[in-house]
């Protein structure tokens, strides 16, 4: 074990976890700077318990520009009441707080990614102790945890809930039968370009049943977003028993991600000009987009075509690209239901 694991969280929360009833406060991350030598972090959490039951983790601003999941968790933190609920739930909505206040993916404070920081250290940079924090403290108390993701301000997705395929398979089946009881219109399967340093990949090794989502982006959100975020809290939370009652699901259409087919990135820079909308079906070989290359008239544009059949699930936001950009994300359907 590495020493750095050994050493007490530097973060402390104005919270008691064992606590009844409604408490609304802070993690309190010691973080000196030239504006405030003796200065903090401060970011909010709210713990909402009675009764015996489950807990359920539920987290949003993993990456600070993606808004649907503090949305629809700062809502549910200031309108759920003890008295509805068996068991426990803990509340961040803005997981990554400096990043978040920022609007930017990564932490202004150290360009940290949280998300691929994991499990963290106690004595690391800011983004990293807020993940020792997380993996230490807030994850065992867990026994099942809902991460909110969308594209941010590069991306736009179709909005799905979403579990990964794991060796454990009766861990998996329990990750799916969340993701369905979730309920967004498109549910998931997902590859992961790589899971290192992710949340869910440490809440997984700790066996707990873990969903996230991808419910849109373009460094926004939307009246339509914010209510599947919602909607899908409130329906884990009844399928976990923590709140009574069933969940309310409605159709939704099963996606996966076979292969890194899935994905197409940019070899190429310029003026990207789509083919195809999200929910398109695409084809083999269609094209999905042109890149116009932006110094000259007259250059004919760059095709980038599908590598499989299924639907565009992911594509690029901004009107101009770089190489190495992810262009789109195209899924298989498997099933609807």
């Amino acid at each position: 074990m590495h020493n750095a694991a050994l050493r007490l969280s530097p973060i402390t929360p104005s919270v008691d976890f064992d606590a009844k009833g409604v408490q609304h406060g802070h993690l309190r991350l010691p973080y000196s700077r030239d504006d405030s030598a003796w200065g903090s972090v401060m970011i909010p959490i709210c713990v909402i318990a009675n009764g015996e039951g489950p807990t359920a983790l539920l987290t949003g601003a993993n990456h600070g520009d993606e808004y649907e999941g503090p949305a629809a968790l700062f809502e549910l933190a200031q309108a759920l009441a003890p008295s509805e609920i068996s068991g426990r739930i803990i509340i961040v909505p803005a997981l990554n707080y400096p990043a978040f206040r920022a609007g930017t993916r990564t932490s202004p404070i150290d360009r940290g990614n949280l998300n691929r920081s994991f499990p963290g250290r106690p004595d690391g940079t800011v983004t990293e102790k807020i993940a020792d924090y997380v993996t230490r403290h807030l994850i065992p108390l867990a026994d099942i945890a809902l991460d909110f993701h969308s594209g941010g301000r590069t991306l736009d997705f179709l909005p799905y809930a979403a579990a990964h395929e794991l060796p454990d398979k009766n861990q998996e089946a329990r990750c799916f039968a969340a993701v369905a009881a979730f309920a967004a219109p498109f549910s998931m399967k997902m590859l992961e370009i790589d899971a290192v340093g992710m949340l869910d990949t440490t809440v997984e090794d700790m066996g707990k049943v873990f969903v996230t989502t991808e419910l849109g982006g373009a460094g926004t959100a939307t009246a339509r977003s914010i209510e599947i975020a919602r909607n899908g809290s409130l329906n884990l939370l009844r399928h976990a028993g923590i709140l009574s009652g069933e969940p309310d699901v409605g159709s939704t259409r099963w996606l996966d991600m076979p292969s890194s087919d899935c994905f197409t990135f940019a070899e190429d820079e310029g003026l990207i000009a789509f083919a195809v909308d999200l929910g398109d079906a695409v084809r083999t070989g269609d094209i999905i987009a042109n890149v116009y290359p932006v110094g000259k008239t007259g250059v004919a544009p760059i095709a980038y075509r599908a590598a499989m059949d299924g639907v565009l699930a992911a594509r690029h936001v901004p009107g101009l690209i770089k190489a190495g950009d992810c262009l789109s994300v195209i899924a298989t359907v498997t099933e609807e239901t």
